[in-house]
């Protein structure tokens, strides 16, 4: 199974070469062979994986929003160099970083009296197998990004604690002991990146919702025009006949769709039906005092249709 695992690794207990002048770090500790939570590196794994740690970006601290998006340029510290596997330990390197960079200080200090503050976190690509109870990481196939952050190995809850050993998490798949309050507390970014996705998700859904009831209302009120169109023995809006499409126009549609509810609808087709009526009365005989439909007097509409379309727009505007 292939998953996207964050690793968080520090260098307590290591003992590491510092050169503040020339920006090196020698020896830290980049991954290790096991981890808290049951996952095991096997050295090939590894040794495989030295390749993709080689001239990676370090930045510091981790991305606020998508982890895999541009990093700020104040926030690019250095490039991880001269990977090698220790038989026994794990992965070690060396960083390489500018000695002019507002932490540099405060990172070769670090290196040489509190090596526990110095730790990675970084985002891989992997393939996992379980075998028992443990779970075996077969093969690192990317390195998406390496982050410079502090104790990244004593935060309990969500990373493994202490030892010097890597703590691992799955994305996505907190742990038993994990709460919102210990991640909104040590991974304030990742709170803001979830609750960001979630709103970005619930506005699409809620435009999605509206957008299917907004097409059902129109096609329940096209229904209700149809409806009320037979009822008054008017042609349909889709009969292609001249004599038809003036009667019912499209302009004359617009302004049904627009009417307030049906009992407006049924006004402006009465009052349409009630001009048929009257156009298609034969000479010197009086109109007919209502609007009323009746189903005998649908072949009289023939007397409309014969009209031409300007004469009838004539009659009715």
């Amino acid at each position: 199974m292939t998953e996207t695992l964050q690793e968080f690794c520090d260098s307590r207990g290591v003992s590491m070469g510092v050169d503040a002048a020339a920006g090196v770090i020698r020896g830290v500790k980049i991954l290790g062979l096991h981890s808290r939570n049951g996952r095991t590196y096997p050295p090939e794994a590894l040794a495989r994986a030295a390749r993709l740690y080689e001239q990676a970006k370090v930045n510091v601290n981790h991305p606020r929003g998508n982890p895999a998006g541009p990093r700020d340029y104040r926030d690019r510290i250095g490039a991880i160099r001269n990977v090698v596997v220790r038989p026994g330990e794990g992965l070690f390197g060396d960083l390489h970083f500018n000695p002019k960079h507002a932490l540099a200080e405060q990172l070769a200090w670090d290196a040489e009296h509190a090596p526990q503050n110095v730790g990675f976190s970084h985002n891989v690509q992997a393939r996992t197998t379980r075998r028992g109870d443990q779970i075996v990481v077969e093969e690192i196939t990317s390195v998406q990004g390496v982050d410079l952050v502090a104790d990244p190995a004593t935060t309990r809850g969500l990373f493994e604690s202490d030892g010097g050993v890597d703590g691992t998490i799955a994305a996505g798949k907190a742990t038993a002991e994990l709460s919102f309050d210990v991640l909104k507390r040590d991974h304030p970014e990742l709170v803001e990146q979830i609750q960001a996705e979630q709103a970005d998700e619930l506005k699409r859904l809620r435009a999605e919702v509206a957008r299917l009831e907004a097409s059902e209302a129109a096609g329940r009120r096209r229904e209700t025009i149809r409806r009320l169109l037979r009822e008054f023995n008017l042609p349909d809006p889709d009969d292609d006949d001249p004599g038809a499409q003036s009667v019912t126009s499209r302009r004359f549609v617009e302004a049904l769709l627009a009417a307030g509810g049906e009992r407006e609808i049924r006004e402006l087709i009465e009052e349409r039906a009630a001009l048929v009526r009257t156009l298609r009365e034969p000479a010197g005989r009086a109109p007919l005092g209502d609007a009323k439909p009746l189903a005998r007097d649908r072949h009289l509409l023939d007397t409309v249709f014969r009209l031409d379309t300007k004469g009838f727009v004539e009659a009715i505007t």
